[in-house]
Parts: structure tokens; sequence; C-alpha cells
């Protein structure tokens, strides 16, 4: 199975009682794999929020994966980490979590792109896709084209990400590209299990 296919990205603005909610019903929906964020630096809220998801996730065969901190990832013994630009260098974090654990790398211009393809990394998020409201530092909208553009050049599984909900992923399905993440259109959701099936439904993979 393709772990990244949906890939679901959770809203750290949200409760922990929303968050599990979410992210239950997503995977109910098929969601294939889950990273948690948590932006507001809070290092025993994120490992609680990592903890109460892993509860959720386990024994469904889905990866939990970590944004930004190798250490709530080593703590909570998560299935990955996914590191920005300027988050721990990618030698050091593959140094310390080891060979078993997906490490995932966000890239935002072609010469991360370039950059990337000689790094001890699993995937890329490519980012962003389209702009989105939760992210406003985009340095680049790579768009439809820019997209298969990447695709062809990759030796990594890329991950697509930014500005994706049900009017453009079929769209962004057919580029070829090996998974989808999202934020606003699944953890919005009124019923997350369902959305999860409509997106499932209208990819083309």
């Amino acid at each position: 199975m393709n772990p990244y296919r949906l890939y679901l990205v959770t809203d750290d603005q949200q409760d922990i009682a929303t968050l599990k909610k979410v992210v239950k019903q997503a995977i109910q929906g098929g969601v294939t794999a889950v990273q948690i964020r948590e932006k507001h630096g809070d290092i025993q809220a994120f490992i609680a929020r990592a903890t109460a998801i892993k509860t959720i996730i386990q024994g469904t065969g889905i990866p939990l994966i970590i944004n930004d901190r190798v250490d709530v990832a080593l703590a909570v013994q998560a299935d990955g980490i996914h590191l920005g630009q300027s988050d721990m260098p990618v030698a050091t974090a593959r140094r310390l979590v080891g060979d078993k654990m997906i490490i995932g790398l966000s890239v935002e211009d072609e010469t991360q792109l370039a950059e990337s393809q000689h790094l001890p990394i699993d995937y890329i998020g490519l980012s962003a896709i389209f702009s989105t409201p939760t992210k406003t530092d985009t340095l680049k909208e790579w768009g439809l084209e820019g997209l298969k553009h990447a695709v062809k050049k990759s030796q990594q599984p890329i991950v697509a990400i930014g500005g994706i909900n049900k009017t453009n992923i079929n769209e962004v399905s057919k580029t070829g590209v090996d998974g989808i993440a999202l934020v606003t259109a699944i953890c919005h959701s009124d019923n997350p299990e369902l959305t999860s099936k409509e997106l499932l439904t209208l990819m083309q993979y």
C-alpha cells in the first residue's frame, strides 16, 4: 500500500478532543498517513497530542508522522518525522532516528528539489501547489505544471500539499504525484469520514 496516497496533516488550532474525532473519522474514511503538527512550541502539549493520536492509529498500519520535532517523534515512538528546511538537518535526524523511521522533507523551490535528491529521506513534501491561508510564507506556488515537472525530476516519492481540495484534487492526482496532503479540506469538514472517501474517489490512482 502507498502510505502517502491520502495524507492528513492535522490542524494545530484544534483542541485534543476535536483532533481525535477528526483523525478517527478520517481513518475510517481511508486516509493513509497522519502527520501531527504543533506550531506553538509547547513540547508537553505536542507529546500529549501525539500520544492521543497514536492510540487511535495503533493497529491500523497507518504511519504516525511528527512535524518538525525529532525529540517528540522519538519520545512517542512515531513511525516518521517531517522536517522543514529550517529544522534539524536531515543527516543529523537520520543518525538520531535510525533507518526504520520515515523522514520527509519540505521542498519549496527548484534548488531545494535538486538538493533533496542526495539526502537520506523517504519522501518530499512539495509546497505549496496552490496558495493557502494555512501557510503565509510560501516561497513558490508550483501549480499543476510545476508539480508535473517536479514529479518527472524527482527520484523520491512526492507528496503534494497546499490549497488542495475537492475542486482540484482530481487534476493534482493526474500529475502522477505519489501522494496528496490536506489540512483544511479534512480537518474543517463537518464529516471527515465522508470527505476522505469523496477525496479518494476523486483521485485517479
